[in-house]
């Protein structure tokens, strides 16, 4: 049954993006920078945080309670800025909503088949996104490819706390990507949102010969195709807003959001979904 929306899209709706919590803030960003004029809503749902740990159903539940809210905002498409999500819930999203929704998995698997030479190719995520299989099948649809999968939890807790480089992350970084570079990868898929900010780290144990593949860039492109293809780019009079909301703790998302966004992070306000 799909979400009856009261008022068609027009060009200057804003687009909605969500994630479990602030990395799907490097994927707003880059939507940012690719369409200035876009209006955007964020929605964090902190309160929920982290979802690589949580059941399909869990998050089936929390992706379609923040959707209905972003619908009620007017939104004329969905990004789904969480690998997890995107992994788990995007297909029933897709059918539940009339909206455009897409997700972060198939603009990264189209990134990384394209800078891949050798066909080895690395994914690290979370658990969630791991044990979903999303991204190897995803690849495998557009080349056949050897695909190499490794789950990476402890991550997420590393980039919050802000301990992306030094002794402390060189060591998780290092046990992590080892049984990748045994393969041979020549290319890797940060398959979270919070990886780019461990990039400099990642970049110092893979050594040179590997392809780092943030899916922010990609889903940005993937936007702009698609708002295009609809004829709902903003126009040029737009100037373009943005607008965060999260599930719990605003003053801790603001504080630690203005690492992952490259504009402030202001007026933070709370949504209760349940």
């Amino acid at each position: 049954m799909q979400e009856k929306q009261k008022n068609k899209a027009t060009s200057n709706n804003p687009i909605g993006i969500f994630d479990s919590g602030f990395g799907g803030l490097t994927v707003m960003s880059a939507i940012n920078k690719a369409l200035p004029l876009e209006n955007l809503i964020y929605f964090g749902d902190s309160a929920h945080v982290p979802y690589g740990a949580k059941s399909k159903n869990a998050i089936i539940k929390f992706s379609k309670k923040i959707v209905s809210f972003l619908i009620k905002n007017r939104v004329k498409m969905i990004v789904v800025a969480c690998n997890t999500a995107s992994a788990l819930a995007l297909s029933v999203l897709q059918k539940t909503f009339k909206s455009p929704v897409i997700g972060v998995i198939e603009p990264g698997s189209k990134a990384a088949v394209s800078a891949s030479k050798n066909k080895k190719i690395g994914v690290i995520g979370t658990d969630g996104t791991i044990n979903s299989k999303s991204y190897p099948k995803e690849i495998n649809k557009i080349s056949k490819s050897d695909v190499y999968q490794q789950s990476c939890p402890l991550f997420v807790p590393l980039v919050e706390e802000g301990w992306v480089e030094g002794e402390i992350a060189d060591s998780i970084v290092k046990k992590y990507v080892e049984p990748l570079l045994s393969k041979n990868i020549d290319t890797l898929i940060l398959g979270c949102t919070h990886y780019p900010f461990l990039r400099k780290t990642l970049e110092k144990n893979l050594g040179k010969g590997v392809i780092l593949v943030d899916s922010a860039k990609a889903t940005a492109q993937e936007v702009k195709n698609v708002l295009k293809q609809k004829s709902l780019l903003a126009s040029g009079k737009n100037k373009g807003f943005l607008k965060f909301y999260v599930s719990d703790n605003p003053e801790k998302f603001q504080a630690i959001g203005n690492r992952f966004f490259s504009k402030r992070v202001s007026r933070v306000k709370k949504i209760e979904m349940d």
